[in-house]
């Protein structure tokens, strides 16, 4: 279901979350954090390290954002 979010293929992210640190292209990465944010995950640094939070509940609904982009598409 990420892949697909994200628009990639399925073995891209795969190897982007194996966990023997295979590579991958850096817009695989920009497209699946892109998809994740835009579901409501926030990734975060600081001092203390990195980590993710969680901005609003889905539970399987559209995001405000989805919905703001599927309103102005003109398909």
């Amino acid at each position: 279901m990420l892949a697909e979010k994200a628009l990639v293929a399925l073995t891209a992210l795969k190897r982007l979350e194996s966990e023997r640190g295979l590579g991958v292209h850096e817009g695989t990465t920009d497209q699946v954090r892109r998809a994740l944010e835009a579901a409501g995950i926030l990734f975060i640094e600081s001092g203390q390290g990195r980590g993710v939070m969680f901005l609003n509940e889905t539970s399987g609904t559209e995001t405000r954002q989805a919905r703001a982009r599927r309103v102005r598409s003109p398909t």
